[in-house]
């Protein structure tokens, strides 16, 4: 178990990080570690910091949401965290400084990580950072804004609780969480499923225009970039598409696509257990976990349905 007091005792300069295109695990677990930390170091003079792409505004509650520094201004750090980050290029424009910190360590779950810092704690079964990093901190320097940040990343990556990810550990440390004063079911219902009028359009054209296939075992939504433009949203617009797709009876795999650039697409998939969908986001370069992972695939919406399901039917005849 990584000693954070004792990573960042002597630390002057300290970083937080997480990947590109931030979730709720994502900001949730960086922003539970600057408020620990900031408790821990509360007058003593360090510079905390979290870079971040700039996160969706529902995480605006958090405590240090509007400190988060998007714009990756270099600084010599020295202790870098990458936290939910299974790769060092998901940390987009964060990677030189991470690189050139002189301390790096890394939290994460994706079973993908073969760890790359200088120190790294990775728990693959574990519903998600948040979780981990609630295993971390001392008592003494928890309070109600670092456990709203952890409770937030627990319920995003664990789909409110309902994943098979959730282990008895992740529940009594949802439990702990609860002896603190915050609005949990406001967190919920705000950040998880509330949508916008424009996020339910395009989710109910992702819906109408989707295509099952494969005997019913697979269901495909895709979304171009014309469709982007035209209802005027952005990658974070789409999130929870695909597991809307995920609960069509009867399905095995939910794929969901959006175009990034023209022959560039942006791949989420989502497994009811039967099919590992990490193992297929590792094959075309991405990662994830079992029943949540995502990749990015060149080609046509055609040509990634294709490869992508030629992975999927090549597991399903492995049973």
């Amino acid at each position: 178990m990584i000693d954070l007091i004792k990573e960042t005792e002597n630390a002057g300069e300290i970083g937080i990080m997480g990947h590109i295109r931030p979730d709720g695990d994502c900001v949730g677990s960086c922003l539970s570690l600057y408020n620990y930390l900031n408790n821990v170091y509360e007058g003593k003079g360090k510079r905390i910091r979290v870079y971040l792409e700039e996160p969706s505004g529902i995480y605006s509650y958090l405590k240090g949401y509007n400190e988060i520094d998007s714009s990756f201004d270099f600084c010599r750090l020295d202790v870098c965290f990458a936290l939910d980050c299974s790769t060092p290029d998901r940390l987009g424009d964060g990677q030189r400084m991470f690189a050139e910190a002189a301390r790096t360590i890394c939290v994460d779950h994706h079973i993908s990580n073969t760890g790359f810092a200088d120190a790294n704690h990775i728990e693959p079964q574990s519903s998600s950072t948040a979780e981990i990093l609630a295993t971390m901190y001392l008592d003494e320097y928890m309070d109600a804004e670092v456990a709203k940040a952890l409770f937030t990343g627990i319920v995003h990556d664990s789909g409110v609780f309902q994943y098979s990810c959730m282990s008895r550990r992740s529940f009594e440390i949802v439990g702990r969480l609860c002896d603190y004063d915050f609005d949990r079911a406001a967190i919920i219902d705000e950040t998880f499923y509330e949508k916008t009028y424009v996020q339910n359009q395009i989710l109910g054209r992702t819906l109408l225009e989707s295509i099952i296939f494969m005997d019913g075992k697979c269901i495909a939504g895709f979304v171009s970039r014309k469709v982007m433009d035209f209802y005027k949203v952005e990658p974070k617009d789409l999130d929870g598409i695909v597991n809307q797709l995920r609960v069509t009876k009867g399905v095995e795999v939910a794929i969901f696509m959006y175009e990034l650039h023209a022959l560039e697409y942006k791949v989420s998939m989502r497994s009811n257990g039967r099919v590992d969908v990490a193992r297929i986001a590792d094959f075309f370069g991405g990662g994830g976990h079992v029943r949540a992972a995502g990749c990015t695939i060149n080609g046509t919406v055609y040509d990634v349905l294709n490869n992508v399901s030629a992975q999927i039917e090549k597991q399903l005849k492995e049973e």
